[in-house]
């Protein structure tokens, strides 16, 4: 278990390697998402490129939807639970018809906005690594890709918004070589 210290020349904590490091990547693949979305219009971000039904920002509204999913379930726990058995997918509920809309971006949805959502998500989230109890654990949602019973603590969650915010900065990158041909590495 990590700590942070105080430096006795300062008042103010010093965080902990660890820490430093979950934010330090977080912040590397942030950068290579909106890389990805930089300097594009509202109507390259709402095209679909590829064969792929995603779209630059609907990534980015997935990639903000996500990372205040699970930085909510750090500090309040699991929501309510969607009896996945039961949906009916030719017509779904709410909450699995808001799941679908991250995926999409709107009339109403610009980049700018996008954006400006993601940096307020992203600044939270670094107030939350920064500060919470890493070992802190919290039930997982009882959902078919969750072993039943199972818990993670908020440095696994952290990592899983990494993961997440890798994986989808990945697409983004394939999507926008498709536009016009700017890629993040290469």
């Amino acid at each position: 278990m990590t700590h942070d210290t105080v430096n006795p020349d300062q008042t103010t904590p010093q965080m902990s390697a660890e820490r430093r490091d979950l934010l330090d990547l977080l912040g590397k693949h942030r950068g290579f998402l909106r890389y990805a979305v930089a300097g594009v219009s509202d109507a390259q971000a709402a095209t679909r490129p590829t064969a792929s039904e995603l779209c630059l920002g609907g990534v980015l509204k997935h990639v903000t939807a996500t990372e205040r999913n699970w930085a909510d379930f750090v500090v309040n726990g699991a929501g309510d639970a969607v009896d996945w058995e039961s949906v009916d997918w030719a017509d779904p509920p709410p909450e699995i018809l808001a799941h679908q809309a991250e995926f999409q971006m709107t009339g109403e949805d610009t980049v700018a906005g996008l954006l400006a959502a993601y940096d307020e998500v992203a600044a939270a989230t670094d107030e939350l690594v920064a500060s919470v109890d890493l070992d802190r654990a919290q039930p997982l949602p009882q959902a078919p890709w969750f072993e039943a019973g199972a818990s993670w603590t908020a440095r696994r969650a952290f990592l899983h918004i990494v993961a997440e915010t890798a994986q989808h900065a990945g697409h983004a990158d394939i999507i926008r070589e498709t536009i016009d041909g700017q890629k993040t590495m290469g």
